[in-house]
């Protein structure tokens, strides 16, 4: 207890400081942030670059950043929303639903709802063994639930229109990216709120919409959702009221940032380049084999590719392979760690490393079994092999600043 508590005073001086000593919030971080006192979220948004390390600037930043995601919800969930319910002002005559022209507001209105229609989809259906993201938020969009004129996005799509086809990344196809065993055994989707209210999940619907909006050549891709969910609930969750009012804001930037570190994982054409996630999975089975040559011999006689298994691990972060609490520590030491995301890698090995005597005796059919729905287990033996193997490669020059 004694030693927890001079834990949190070491972050509390950190955090206080005038501009902060990122390498040593990095090396606290590293072995897990707190919940107490909005830490953890606080640290996430330094680890995030959200937030500048001259405190100073803090304030600033927050306003700039939060008045133009405001203005982001405006122009492109407001005012699309009013024009499909009262015409297109005084353009009416010349803009309406079938006006065939590649500039007609109506033809934007029409595309974006065939992307909204696959996060809404994914969004229903996030972190389904926690009730959090069926919850109402306290901090609902005034703009759209106070304004009978403005149409809720989750409204705006057709449910029966939806099909397995359209789980694809950006017009390549990709693999399955949904783990039924952190799923619950329910398959009823959520459901939006009275009006006046909104559930977090069409808080995270709104925002992964706006993402979507702002990069078109990338747009949404399934798997996102599973990105922002352990985001937007550290977040959401902050004991500081006035931190948690505006997490839908401050998530959507932190979004932002990490989509900019990971974004080529989710674009199949960049897959076998130096950032794509071709490479990551190569770089995985070679620290495998580093660490443990006769399992990795094992996977490679049964035939037992990567990407039957590491794709979905490696892009979406291991967010499907646990349950959120645990998610959540391990990205402590993932947002930690300053060559993201070499300590990604070493989790990984660690996943499959420390199931090696079972896996040494399974066939196929049961190796595959293991490495697509992970048994549930103690995180923290995990990240402990994990930081092994860290100072493992340390000892042969390569490592990672967070841990070593």
């Amino acid at each position: 207890m004694a030693a927890y508590k001079a834990r949190l005073q070491e972050f509390d001086r950190i955090l206080s400081q005038d501009v902060i000593e990122i390498k040593a919030l990095r090396r606290l971080c590293f072995t897990g942030a707190p919940e107490e006192g909005g830490r953890r979220a606080l640290c996430w948004k330094l680890l995030l670059n959200y937030l500048p390390l001259d405190t100073s600037q803090w304030d600033e930043t927050l306003r700039k950043k939060r008045a133009q995601y405001q203005h982001f919800v405006e122009e492109m969930v407001v005012e699309p929303t009013r024009l499909s319910k009262n015409g297109s002002g005084n353009n009416h005559v010349e803009d309406h639903p079938l006006n065939p022209n590649p500039d007609s507001q109506w033809g934007s209105f029409f595309k974006d709802n065939e992307v909204l229609a696959q996060i809404d989809k994914d969004v229903r259906r996030l972190c389904p063994d926690i009730m959090f993201f069926q919850r109402g938020t306290n901090y609902p969009c005034r703009l759209i639930v106070d304004d009978q004129d403005v149409e809720r996005l989750s409204h705006r799509v057709t449910h029966s229109s939806l099909t397995a086809s359209s789980v694809t990344r950006k017009g390549l196809g990709i693999t399955k990216m949904e783990s039924v065993s952190r799923r619950s055994t329910t398959t009823e989707d959520y459901h939006p709120l009275s009006p006046g209210s909104e559930a977090h999940w069409e808080v995270v619907e709104r925002i992964l919409f706006i993402y979507a909006k702002l990069n078109p050549g990338q747009s949404y891709v399934q798997g996102m959702n599973e990105i922002i969910g352990p985001i937007y609930y550290t977040f959401a969750s902050d004991p500081n009221e006035a931190f948690r009012e505006m997490a839908e804001a401050d998530c959507f930037w932190c979004f932002i940032s990490l989509m900019g570190e990971i974004r080529d994982f989710f674009i199949r054409t960049l897959d076998e380049s130096e950032s794509g996630i071709g490479a990551m999975m190569n770089r995985l089975m070679a620290n495998l084999r580093q660490h443990d040559h006769q399992l990795w011999d094992r996977l490679r006689v049964q035939e037992l590719k990567p990407q039957f298994f590491s794709f979905r691990w490696l892009t979406l972060l291991l967010s499907q392979e646990f349950d959120l609490p645990d998610v959540i520590r391990v990205w402590d030491s993932l947002f930690a760690d300053s060559d993201r995301f070499s300590y990604l890698i070493q989790v990984c090995t660690a996943m499959m490393v420390t199931q090696r005597d079972v896996m040494m005796e399974n066939d196929f059919a049961g190796n595959m079994k293991i490495l697509q729905h992970y048994p549930p287990g103690d995180i923290q033996v995990l990240l402990s092999k994990a930081t092994e193997l860290v100072e493992s490669n340390v000892e042969a020059g390569i490592g990672t600043e967070a841990s070593s």
